[in-house]
C-alpha cells in the first residue's frame, strides 16, 4: 500500500540511504559487522544455516555520527511535524535532553536497524526499507496506541486476576516478563520479588491512547490511587514499585518512579486479596477522585495514609487529625469520635467501646480506616454527618454501611 505520509516516507528513506552509505563505508574501511550463525532444523529435512547480521549494536555504536548528518536533521524536522509521532518522543525521555534526541533514538535508529536486518547487511534493498517503514507507519498512525504500565506489588497475594476498574487490575506476574522486555528490571525490583508468596503480583494499568496524543497516561498517579484503595480495603501493608515499567504497542516505552507514598511499604502484615475485597477496592478507587472536590475528605485520606509510616506520638496525632477532618469539622475531635462510633457501632454498648478507643492516647488507625471506607462509599460526607447527628439524637436509625448493604444484596 502507498504510504499515508509520502513526505515522511521520502524524508526517512533519504536518511536511511545516507546512513547505509556511511555504515557500508565503515565496513569497507575495516569495521566489523558481527553476524550470528543460526541452524534451522526440521524432521526429515536437511538442516539450513543462516548468517544473521547483528545490526543493532553496530548501528548504535555509530549513533553520534549518524545524528550529525544533515539528512538526520531533515528527517527529524518532518517527524516533529507529524502529530502521531509526538508520543514516541517520550520513549527516551528522562535523561535524554531533547525531543529530537528522543525521536532519533525511538524512531530513526530502529528504522535503520530493521532495514539492515531485512537487507542482511548494508546492501540496500527497497523492499526491505518499505517493509520496515510500513511497520513504523502502522505504529505511528494506528487508530489508537496500546499503552500498559506494570508495577511490582508487595504485601498482598491473590489467587487470580482482580479487576480494579478503568483498565487497572491485580494479577500474578508471569515469570521473567519484566526482565524479558526490560533487561535492567532485575536491579529495580523489590527484594525477593517473585519468590515470596506476598511478592508475586503486579499492579497493571492498560489504556488505549488516542492518535496524536503527546502524553502517555499518568500511570504513576493512577496506580498510587489504586494502592490507596487497596490499603483502605484490606488494611494490608501494601506497596507498588519502586518503579513502573511502561509499554507502548507492546514495546518497551519507559521506566518511571512510582509516587513515594505508594512505593513505600508500611509496617504491618501482608494480606490476601479475594474477590469481595477486590470489589471494595474497585469501588473505592472509582470514588477517590471525588476527594478532590472535598478538601476535608482529601485531608483525612492523606493524614491516615501518612500515619501508616510514622511512629508514636506522630502516628496518633495524624490519626486524630484524619478523624477530625473526616467527621469533626468545626465541632472538633470529640464530635468526630461520637459520629465515628455511631457510624461503625451496631448497638449502644459497641458504640461506647468505639468512642473510648478513639478518645485514647493512641486512637485506632483501623477504626479511622473503616470510617474512611464508609464515608468515601457514602459519597456525600456532609449528608452523612447530618444523618449521624440525627442518629445520635434518636431521630433516625443508623445509616446502612457498605458491608451491610453488600451482605443484604448477596442474601
Amino acid at each position: 500500500m502507498p504510504p499515508r505520509a509520502p513526505h515522511l516516507y521520502d524524508s526517512l528513506r533519504n536518511f536511511c540511504l545516507g546512513a547505509f552509505r556511511y555504515l557500508q563505508l565503515e565496513v569497507d574501511n575495516g569495521a566489523e559487522l558481527p553476524f550470528a550463525f543460526e541452524e534451522h532444523t526440521s524432521p526429515g529435512r536437511p538442516a539450513l544455516y543462516e548468517y544473521r547480521p547483528l545490526a543493532r549494536g553496530y548501528v548504535e555504536q555509530r549513533a553520534r555520527a549518524l545524528w550529525a548528518r544533515d539528512d538526520a536533521r531533515l528527517a527529524l524536522e518532518d517527524l516533529r511535524a507529524e502529530p502521531a509521532a509526538a508520543i514516541f518522543a517520550r520513549a527516551h525521555a528522562g535523561p535524554k535532553p531533547s525531543e529530537d534526541d528522543a525521536l532519533f533514538h525511538s524512531v530513526l535508529l530502529p528504522l535503520i536497524v530493521s532495514t539492515a536486518e531485512g537487507c542482511g547487511g548494508f546492501d540496500w534493498k527497497d523492499d526491505a526499507f518499505d517493509a520496515a517503514y510500513a511497520q513504523l507507519e502502522s505504529s505511528l498512525m494506528r487508530s489508537s496506541h496500546a499503552y500498559a504500565a506494570l508495577a511490582p506489588l508487595v504485601g498482598v497475594s491473590a489467587g487470580g486476576q482482580v479487576d480494579l476498574g478503568d483498565g487497572i487490575r491485580v494479577r500474578v506476574a508471569v515469570a521473567g516478563e519484566l526482565a524479558a522486555a526490560w533487561p535492567e528490571a532485575n536491579g529495580l525490583l523489590p527484594p525477593d520479588f517473585g519468590r515470596e508468596k506476598d511478592r508475586l503480583c503486579v499492579l497493571e494499568l492498560a489504556h488505549d491512547v488516542p492518535p496524536g496524543a503527546a502524553e502517555a497516561p499518568d500511570a504513576s498517579a493512577e496506580l498510587a490511587d489504586a494502592v490507596t484503595a487497596l490499603r483502605l480495603a484490606t488494611a494490608g501493608a501494601i506497596a507498588a514499585g519502586p518503579v513502573l515499567f511502561e509499554r507502548l504497542d507492546w514495546r518497551p516505552y519507559g521506566i518511571r518512579p512510582v509516587l513515594p507514598i505508594a512505593a513505600t511499604q508500611p509496617e504491618g502484615e501482608a494480606t490476601r486479596l479475594d474477590q469481595f475485597r477486590g470489589r471494595l477496592a474497585r469501588d473505592l478507587r472509582e470514588r477517590l477522585a471525588d476527594a478532590e472536590a472535598d478538601p476535608e475528605l482529601g485531608e483525612a485520606l492523606d493524614r491516615w495514609e501518612l500515619s501508616l509510616f510514622q511512629a508514636e506520638p506522630f502516628r496518633a496525632e495524624q490519626v486524630r487529625q484524619s478523624l477530625t477532618a473526616l467527621l469533626g469539622g468545626s465541632d472538633g475531635l470529640w464530635a468526630a469520635s461520637l459520629r465515628c462510633a455511631a457510624l461503625l457501632g451496631e448497638d449502644g454498648r459497641e458504640r461506647a467501646e468505639l468512642h473510648r478507643a478513639l478518645q485514647g492516647e493512641t486512637p485506632s488507625a483501623d477504626l479511622v480506616r473503616r470510617a474512611l471506607v464508609e464515608a468515601v462509599m457514602h459519597g456525600n460526607r456532609a449528608a452523612l454527618i447530618q444523618t449521624l447527628d440525627e442518629t445520635l439524637h434518636g431521630l433516625r436509625p443508623r445509616p446502612g454501611g457498605y458491608f451491610a448493604v453488600r451482605a443484604a444484596a448477596a442474601s
